[in-house]
């Protein structure tokens, strides 16, 4: 086992992963990401993009290969080290917003800090902060029920940003938001996390948004590819030409 290049924040060598009817999520990937970097991870659907960011989260086990964060196993912890790895050094933001709907907004936002010891009044202050910045102050003291689903969304990001993460995982962030507001979001997370050093591997199958990336790692059924070109829609006469893509090695 060798340890990974010293700044590299995430380091990935050789990721095997197989869903639990067999069939293979990753191939062989590896990869690394510089502390401080917004790594846009990029396919199509069914690509492996999501299954890629649970196994460097430690959020499942990889098959086989190896997954380092600051020069630490993670491929190694125990459960509930990966668990206490996750609660504090990282964060996630789901496509789908999922928030305690007894909580109040600015509650669900504060939730990771307080779940860390933080006091009530400054966690509140926090949080509040990050929902000015995503334009849902507002609805600080609203519950989950009362906002539509962009407006639960923005309260996630929120959440996933204010106890300033080292590494924060953003899974088709702004997939609920209409496109319109897609930018300014993006804009947020991207601006907060260079001033913050927070590192990130932003999963997207849009090129606007991952445009807004330093560097962008392109997958094809679970596997790294240097370019992918989509085919138009079946049964024009340029399909084939389209479809090309070459795999790294």
């Amino acid at each position: 086992m060798v340890a990974p290049p010293d700044n590299d924040v995430l380091w990935a060598r050789a990721l095997h992963f197989r869903h639990n009817d067999g069939s293979p999520g990753l191939s062989g990937i590896s990869l690394g990401v510089g502390e401080g970097e917004i790594l846009a991870v990029g396919g199509p659907r069914g690509s492996g993009k999501t299954t890629l960011l649970r196994c460097l989260s430690g959020l499942v086990p990889v098959a086989g290969g190896e997954v380092w964060f600051n020069s630490v196993p993670v491929h190694t912890m125990r459960p509930a080290a990966r668990e206490r790895l996750r609660r504090e050094r990282f964060g996630w933001i789901d496509p789908a917003p999922v928030l305690v709907p007894e909580l109040n907004v600015w509650e669900n936002a504060a939730l990771p800090l307080m779940l860390r010891g933080t006091a009530r009044r400054p966690a509140r202050a926090t949080a509040l902060e990050w929902l000015e910045r995503l334009d849902i102050g507002d609805k600080a003291r609203k519950h989950p029920a009362d906002l539509v689903h962009a407006e639960r969304q923005r309260v996630c990001i929120a959440r996933a940003l204010a106890p300033a993460p080292s590494v924060l995982f953003a899974d088709e962030p702004t997939a609920p938001l209409h496109r319109a507001d897609r930018r300014h979001v993006l804009r947020t997370l991207t601006t907060a996390a260079r001033s913050h050093g927070i590192t990130v591997l932003l999963a997207t199958a849009d090129a606007d948004t991952a445009a807004l990336a330093d560097r962008t790692v392109s997958l094809l059924d679970g596997r790294r590819v240097r370019t992918v070109h989509l085919p138009p829609v079946s049964g024009t006469a340029e399909t084939e030409g389209r479809a090309a893509c070459s795999l790294s090695v």
